[in-house]
């Protein structure tokens, strides 16, 4: 016959068992909770410090360290003028790779002008165009880039620009993507400036690999002529692979004086769009260093509301 247990029993056991319990808890590893990506990772383009470079008060080669411990940027989106001549040269691309793993920076894409124009309507130019852009194509592979971003500069009416810039946009995607990298285009003056044109150019050019990189700033398509930011940023994101936050001037708030950054976020994430958003602050009223850190710090703020 089993006894009945005495109070002094009981409370033994039952400290026992609290005791098992606080050890169990305590051996027992907590449970990592869920922890959702950011809406948006941030990047940073080379150009924001186009003047320190240009006067030469620092070396190009070390921009993602720069980044990365200047401005706690841990993404790059390199500009080809500033080692324009070291596409092919496996020792430099070498070291600007291996700064930027040895900082875990990741290297997002290279910015290519001043190669010709995709778009040329003298046929042998534009082939030209084309062949001068593969080489940083493989450069882009090599540093692990996903894509080149260039221009769709062409000469002659809407419609003959349309199907000229879109023959050398797929020419030179069909290239790219035997090294999986993307050929993306940003709106960068003229027709490219035209959200319409762009979108439908890329339209024409089908191919995969080909994409826009809508810039918030580069609307303008000559003179005062000044396309619809807004309009034009949402006829580019169904085919974007990137996108860049341009700015120039910042109020006392710490709000881009000349564009609605809570207008054009959501804009963009709109179109389920993830991936980096690349700060190119251009302006002159405040320093390249303060100018990238009121941009992040805006892309920063808008992206926890956003969030919340």
């Amino acid at each position: 016959m089993v006894q009945p247990l005495s109070r002094r029993r009981f409370l033994a056991a039952s400290a026992g068992m609290v005791a098992a319990a606080s050890g169990l808890m305590k051996s027992t590893p907590a449970i990592a909770q869920d922890v959702k990506p950011p809406l948006f990772k941030i990047s940073l383009a080379q150009w924001s410090l186009h003047r320190t470079y240009f006067d030469k008060k620092a070396d190009p080669i070390d921009f993602a360290k720069v980044a990365k411990t200047e401005y706690g940027i841990e993404g790059v989106e390199y500009v080809n003028q500033f080692f324009a001549d070291k596409a092919e040269d496996k020792a430099y691309l070498t070291e600007l790779k291996k700064r930027a793993d040895d900082n875990g920076v990741t290297s997002v894409l290279i910015m290519i002008d001043k190669e010709g124009n995709l778009g040329d309507p003298d046929e042998q130019k534009r082939l030209k165009a084309v062949d001068n852009h593969k080489k940083w194509v493989e450069a882009a592979k090599f540093l692990g880039c996903h894509s080149i971003r260039v221009n769709a500069r062409s000469s002659g009416s809407y419609w003959e620009q349309m199907k000229l810039a879109a023959d050398g946009l797929r020419k030179l995607s069909e290239f790219g993507a035997t090294h999986q990298i993307g050929v993306i285009v940003e709106n960068h003056g003229g027709l490219s400036s035209n959200g319409t044109w762009l979108s439908s150019t890329i339209h024409t050019a089908n191919h995969p690999n080909c994409g826009t990189l809508p810039d918030f700033g580069n609307f303008r398509i000559e003179g005062k002529i000044q396309y619809d930011r807004y309009k034009g940023t949402e006829e580019l994101m169904p085919f974007a692979k990137g996108v860049s936050a341009k700015s120039h001037e910042f109020d006392s708030a710490g709000n881009e004086v000349n564009l609605d950054y809570r207008k054009l976020l959501p804009i963009v994430l709109s179109y389920g769009y993830r991936g980096w958003i690349g700060i190119e602050y251009e302006g002159s009223k405040h320093s390249e260093p303060e100018g990238i850190m009121l941009t992040k710090k805006l892309l920063e703020t808008v992206r926890t509301e956003l969030t919340t």
